[in-house]
């Protein structure tokens, strides 16, 4: 294990953790591990190609298999598949207050013919039930790597790479259904996003780090927002720059990214930053293994990554809260693809011994790729994979589930979560079904989006795994709802909407700081259910107008805590 700090660009190494090295087997990946830079993953080749007509046809069945639905989302208005197209690489954003808005971006090919993309996006209003697919981001421009999160507030970014290999983010306030104009973002080939949602003065904050790949910005991979989008920082320096990875913010606000060295796939790097929220960046970073090297351009998907490595906070309050948690799909010496996972305990600084995530016998020749990965806030682990242990057949997968309620000691009995499915059919011009699936957990499940060939050609589909949405939207509890108020900023006053289930509940509606300390509690008691309003005049409970800044009003009601931004201006 090599410790890296860097502060700036000065580097400093210690040699007093060792990792001895693993042996690699060359056969699972098409290039030594001692390579040139890792290759552009994302470039425009074809011209766009005449699109596929959609057609007045059948709505697309739902894919049932045992306890598991999958709903397609690339799908006309009538709900049919649109036949000759493609989709694939999915990234999903949930509304954190109303979780029946989600959307879901992707890789749109309007024929298979061409593989020019571009921005396809869907959403829906009902948990996942229907899907609406409007049409792409951009129409016409070449898009790639779709990525999506959400804030705080509800509010969805939608990251996609340019043919130029910038990033352009776009905003949605509405839950998908529609969205704002592009924004410049710099990154780079293979960008992932994060964003602070921690509701303290970093609240908000959009972080990106990007592949060494066709990096338009030299050795500058990482960079980020702070006014909520409206305009991207200049790149900077993040050494060891890891690549293909995914990013996660701590309830305190350190940044933690993972990803593998651009030289040397089997050495994964998780840089944190050590002065959170800062306006200069420093970063330490810890080195270590998971008994294989990601692969690229081989088995299943011969043409793009077998995985992304992922990595996500513990942000729980029981016995493993503050644990970071990495997974990825790696080709461990005498099996050509496992999913494997590591923790650490003490905020990044060591890291566990890596445990074999999937449990049909090793070295039975099976792949299990496009590993996946999200913590619930209760501190569930949950993961999905594709899983070719069935069939015997490198192109023959189906979707796979595990979790584990212990930090991942230990993991439940895999699940399959799909029909088989062939990945070699559908192919658009190119030979991949992208590079990764995404996916987001709640407390009683999980939303995922991954691609599939159930059609015999590639499609984007949605999967509530546990609890459905719709179960949980009509709970009592989920009937407490905060809604943005009016005017933000303010200067005098600012009126809070909140709503309250009908039979009217218990409800603390109060004011912080960004340093968390309580301001002034404006609702504490019983009340009826229906719509309410609350008015706040910027004075904290003593009668004294606060400082301007930022604020955040908090509804705690029957185990649900809900929280928006406020900007109060003198």
């Amino acid at each position: 294990m090599d410790l890296t700090t860097i502060s700036g660009t000065k580097v400093v190494r210690s040699s007093s953790i060792i990792v001895p090295s693993l042996v690699i087997v060359a056969a699972f990946i098409t290039a030594p591990l001692a390579q040139s830079k890792a290759p552009a993953r994302e470039t425009r080749d074809d011209p766009p190609g005449v699109a596929a007509t959609r057609s007045a046809g059948h709505s697309a069945a739902p894919v049932v298999f045992g306890r598991f639905t999958s709903i397609q989302v690339n799908v006309d208005a009538n709900g049919a598949n649109i036949v000759g197209d493609a989709a694939n690489e999915p990234s999903i954003a949930v509304h954190p207050n109303i979780p029946m808005k989600i959307a879901i971006g992707w890789r749109q090919f309007d024929t298979v013919l061409s593989n020019f993309r571009q921005a396809g996006y869907g959403y829906s209003a009902n948990g996942g039930g229907t899907w609406t697919f409007p049409g792409k981001l951009d129409p016409g421009q070449f898009r790639s790597d779709p990525v999506l999160d959400y804030d705080s507030q509800g509010n969805f970014y939608f990251s996609s790479l340019r043919d130029d290999f910038n990033s352009i983010v776009f905003k949605s306030t509405n839950g998908g259904a529609t969205w704002g104009p592009p924004v410049f973002a710099y990154g780079g080939d293979k960008q992932w996003i994060a964003i602070d949602r921690t509701f303290l003065a970093s609240d908000g904050n959009i972080y990106q780090a990007w592949s060494t790949a066709a990096n338009p910005w030299g050795d500058n991979t990482f960079n980020r927002s702070i006014n909520d989008g409206a305009s991207f920082l200049t790149p900077s320096l993040m050494p060891p720059q890891p690549i293909w990875g995914t990013l996660d913010v701590a309830p305190n606000g350190t940044l933690y990214v993972v990803g593998v060295n651009d030289f040397a796939f089997d050495q994964f790097w998780v840089c944190k930053s050590t002065n959170p929220g800062s306006f200069s960046p420093a970063f330490s970073a810890v080195n270590f293994q998971l008994g294989g090297p990601i692969g690229f351009s081989v088995g299943p998907n011969p043409g793009g990554l077998l995985g992304q490595a992922w990595l996500a906070v513990d942000k729980s309050a029981g016995p493993t809260a503050g644990y970071i948690y990495v997974l990825a799909t790696v080709s461990p010496p005498g099996d050509p693809a496992d999913i494997r996972f590591v923790r650490s305990t003490n905020g990044g600084t060591t890291w566990s011994t890596p445990v074999r995530v999937n449990d049909d016998t090793p070295g039975n020749n099976a792949w299990q790729w496009f590993g996946t990965m999200s913590v619930a806030p209760n501190g569930r682990i949950d993961a999905v994979w594709n899983d070719t242990r069935n069939t015997g057949l490198v192109n023959r997968s189906q979707l796979y589930y595990s979790s584990s309620t212990d930090g991942g000691a230990t993991w439940s009995v895999n699940e399959a979560a799909s029909p088989v499915w062939d990945s070699f059919v559908g192919w658009p011009n190119q030979q991949k079904i992208g590079d990764y699936y995404d996916m987001t957990s709640d407390s009683t499940g999980a939303h995922l989006a991954f691609a599939a060939t159930f059609n015999n050609e590639q499609d984007v589909y949605y999967m509530r795994i546990g609890q459905s949405a719709t179960d949980v939207a009509g709970r009592a509890p989920e009937g407490y709802l905060l809604h943005a108020n009016e005017p933000n900023p303010f200067s005098a006053f600012t009126t809070i909407r909140y709503d309250v289930p009908a039979e009217g509940g218990r409800v603390t509606l109060s004011v912080f700081d960004v340093n968390g300390r309580l301001v002034r509690t404006l609702e504490n008691g019983v009340v009826a259910g229906g719509g309410r309003t609350a008015s706040w005049d910027g004075r904290d409970a003593t009668g004294r107008a606060v400082a301007s800044g930022v604020y955040f009003c908090r509804l705690q009601a029957a185990g649900v805590s809900r929280n928006l931004k406020m900007l109060l201006v003198r």
